[in-house]
């Protein structure tokens, strides 16, 4: 008869086999797509902007490093060409990037990636003044793709827009907001080098020049641990939760106006 031991120590080998495959299939679901097949991928004609962006040598980099990576996550989720839409959306206590796509024969959004902040700035609440270390918090626009940036690789935030330009400092509401490489920030988010790569090119095949990618920054996916009537921001957040709640429900962007005191109006 097997000792009290030999159970003990066959039940702990189980075990470890068990956490091993958990951990191998996660890893596989949320990371391995090489076993995506790219034979349904239609080539199509590059936009000017794409070939202006691959003159530089590290958008060039990031091509050779990311672009196949690139088109299985897409195909993965039902798209096939570098033609779709792209939406944005970054949660400051969670410090999560998530990144949503659609076909433009969709009409819903899917989300196919999310991306950890490397490292957080400031506390939840707007920004409202240059060197307040704070990400901002409200409804904005990929604003400018920097090839050469101090971080590797960075997409502009259109901060100050016209809410912020209302409610914030009326000399200094800051400015230079940026999703880039490496793991530094002042206000920024940043997502390491590895990850700006393919963000980038997730930004650039999907930049249109007559409409720039959406990119919504909330403090916050649940929002009743902070809608207290007694906070200062209760009434932005309160307002700021519209433009989630309307996505949240169908997965399609509202239509996003600023009112005369700075308060969103959402279609």
């Amino acid at each position: 008869m097997k000792t009290k031991k030999q159970y003990a120590l066959f039940l702990a080998i189980f075990i470890i086999i068990l956490l091993i495959n958990f951990i191998f299939h996660l890893k596989k679901d949320t990371s391995d797509l090489n076993h995506i097949s790219l034979e349904q991928w239609e080539t199509t004609v590059s936009s000017k902007f794409h070939i202006q962006q691959l003159q530089f040598e590290r958008v060039k980099n990031a091509y050779q490093a990311k672009e196949i990576y690139i088109k299985r996550l897409l195909t993965s989720h039902g798209i096939h060409s570098f033609q779709y839409d792209l939406f944005l959306r970054a949660f400051k206590k969670e410090e999560i990037l998530e990144v949503w796509a659609k076909d433009k024969s969709a009409t819903e959004f899917k989300l196919i990636k999310t991306f950890p902040f490397c490292k957080n700035s400031g506390t939840l609440g707007p920004k409202r003044k240059e060197g307040d270390l704070q990400i901002p918090e409200g409804f904005y626009r990929i604003s400018h793709f920097n090839p050469k940036s101090n971080f590797l690789l960075s997409i502009k935030v259109s901060y100050p827009n016209a809410s912020d330009k209302i409610l914030s400092d009326p000399t200094q509401p800051g400015g230079d907001i940026y999703i880039h490489g490496n793991c530094y920030t002042v206000g920024c988010i940043p997502i390491t080098d590895d990850k700006i790569q393919e963000l980038y090119l997730l930004a650039m095949e999907a930049h249109q020049e007559e409409e720039q990618i959406p990119i919504h920054i909330f403090p916050t996916k649940n929002w009743s641990n902070i809608l207290d009537e007694d906070s200062p921001h209760f009434s932005f957040w309160e307002n700021s939760k519209q433009g989630f709640d309307l996505f949240e429900k169908n997965k399609k962007l509202p239509k996003v106006e600023v009112l005369e005191n700075g308060e969103y109006d959402f279609e």
